[in-house]
């Protein structure tokens, strides 16, 4: 595995991989890995004949100097893991190598990166089509391959990827659940053990409103709102009902599939989740 911190050592790299015939997936992370990001790994292993895997805990997406300081890092840890599952390549670059001194150019889908989530994290999505978009530039792959938990982030990329002309097909992977329901994310270290368990709420509301019968969009917000709501140790912060690919809202009982998208302060530890159900 050859590790990589600036952007010409990666293109060299890229360069032998392209002059072999080689093809390419790319799994863009902020590091502090888990069994989640291993099967985005794997599915890139299936895709192409090398896989690149990006850490970079980019500061654009992040609200408050706060939480972007208090983000979980371990590189070492990480490389030990893809070295273990694999990977060709990781870029580990540096903030002035993504964001050059001057910077004043950004990527931004207009409507998607405001609706939904991002109006609960204001100019978040605008970060993260921004770094993705320059990550894409860096390593130019054939493939990227994203998870589903962050549904509207993947749904932006899409756009994003479409709108540009990048020649990439975007591939999102289903959520890695912990044991007892709880979505992986590398946050979760964050949680205390009361507020761990409490954060299963939010899978136990989307159990519960796939099972619900003749779903309505607002029979299934009322539903899920009331189940989060009843756990004192949850503050509900964004409750989302909409068409799953284009994201836009929907209203009545469900004829379509349809996304629902939960995020949820525990602690001080904002967790999304999300389902996409059928009606």
């Amino acid at each position: 595995m050859q590790v990589v911190r600036t952007i010409p050592e990666c293109r060299l790299a890229i360069k032998d991989y392209r002059a072999a015939g080689e093809t390419l997936a790319l799994v863009p992370t902020m590091g502090f890995l888990h069994a989640g990001h291993m099967e985005l790994v794997a599915r890139a292993k299936a895709l192409a004949d090398r896989v690149a895997v990006t850490i970079f805990v980019n500061p654009t997406q992040f609200g408050e100097a706060a939480d972007l300081e208090a983000y979980p890092r371990d590189e070492a840890r990480d490389l030990a893991m893809l070295r273990e599952a694999g990977v060709n390549l990781v870029l580990i670059p540096e903030v002035i190598d993504v964001y050059p001194e001057g910077d004043e150019t950004i990527v931004e889908t207009t409507r998607m990166a405001n609706i939904l989530h991002g109006k609960v994290r204001p100019g978040h999505f605008r970060g993260v089509t921004t770094v993705v978009a320059r990550l894409f530039n860096f390593v130019q792959p054939d493939w990227a391959v994203f998870g589903e938990k962050d549904y509207q982030q993947l749904q932006i990329i899409k756009r994003m990827t479409r709108d540009l002309a990048f020649p990439i097909d975007i591939v999102g992977v289903p959520i890695v659940r912990e044991p007892d329901g709880l979505a992986m994310s590398s946050r979760n270290v964050r949680l205390g053990p009361e507020d761990r368990q409490a954060a299963l709420v939010l899978s136990c509301a989307l159990d519960a409103a796939e099972a619900l019968p003749g779903k309505t969009v607002q029979g299934l917000k009322d539903h899920i709102a009331e189940t989060i709501n009843a756990e004192p140790r949850a503050t509900l912060r964004g409750l989302d009902i909409v068409e799953a690919e284009t994201l836009n809202t929907i209203s009545g009982p469900l004829t379509s599939p349809t996304a629902i998208m939960l995020s949820a302060e525990f602690g001080g530890v904002l967790l999304l989740d999300q389902r996409v159900i059928e009606p």
